[in-house]
């Protein structure tokens, strides 16, 4: 019997929205929360630690055998992301067969940017990894970035990289659809549980509660980030937390075009928890 409920919780701040009213106890649970890099927690769920979390989109689709979808509730954007950026200091088709530093700490983003640079602009540029923050802080000027998070926020106005691409938007224009950059999941193992199914229809009602209370979240989020509120308002309207229909297919098109590049070896069906 599962009474007390590990649930696997990333710092960004775009999260907030869904985890202010648990964390707070403005919505009852029996949760306990383990904070970490999407890494480290991909990395407890695998080894049977956690029972829920949050996970990149990619790091589902890789292993989709081991989790089910939590239905209704995820990560992305339908137009500008502003927090997924490749920013560079030449026009991003004069890119080919240039080097683009990665952040570690992407998987998605990076795989959607080879995607994009494949498929919608073709220019087949080279990747390599590396901290952008530490290179730019100690004087260093690549060529371009794939940043992202609450650095792609801080550094999307540098006056040395003055051409960007938001991959959220880029994705939009050419699919017509969101892009779901993280999903939540549950493990297999644990799906039937009844602890499991109550915890996440709390989840679900986490993510409503901070949608239907936004502008609070914003007011957080600017207290807590380099951003001020006009900002961070700007942000929040760019992201969806659904995992509805047109968002769904976002995420099964994210797949095939994975698949397309080699990325994956198989497109997996999207199977969801029953609540």
């Amino acid at each position: 019997m599962v009474n007390e409920i590990k649930v696997g919780r990333i710092s960004y701040l775009n999260v907030l929205p869904i985890y202010y009213p648990l964390e707070s106890k403005l919505i009852e649970n029996n949760f306990k929360f383990f904070y970490g890099p999407p890494a480290q927690l991909n990395k407890l769920m695998a080894e049977g630690l956690l029972h829920i979390s949050s996970t990149s989109s990619i790091e589902y689709l890789r292993h989709a055998e081991q989790y089910k979808l939590i239905p209704d509730i995820a990560i992305g954007s339908c137009g500008p992301v502003q927090s997924v950026l490749l920013i560079s200091r030449k026009p991003i088709e004069e890119l080919k067969g240039c080097k683009i530093l990665v952040s570690a700490q992407t998987h998605t983003s990076a795989a959607l940017l080879k995607i994009l640079l494949t498929e919608y602009i073709p220019i087949y540029p080279e990747y390599e990894t590396g901290n952008a923050a530490e290179l730019i802080e100690s004087g260093e000027r690549p060529e371009a970035i794939l940043t992202i998070g609450d650095e792609a926020l801080n550094l999307r106005h540098h006056k040395d990289y003055p051409y960007k691409l938001d991959l959220g938007e880029a994705w939009r224009q050419w699919t017509g659809l969101p892009f779901i950059f993280g999903v939540w999941v549950v493990r297999k193992d644990v799906a039937d549980s009844p602890a499991v199914k109550d915890a996440v229809r709390t989840l679900i009602k986490g993510k409503e509660w901070g949608q239907a209370n936004i502008g609070r979240m914003s007011e957080l989020t600017a207290e807590k980030s380099v951003l001020a509120l006009p900002e961070v308002n700007s942000y929040y309207e760019g992201l969806v937390y659904n995992l509805k229909e047109m968002e769904t297919e976002g995420l099964k098109v994210f797949a095939e075009y994975l698949k397309k590049t080699g990325q994956i070896s198989k497109v997996p069906d999207l199977n969801f928890i029953e609540i």
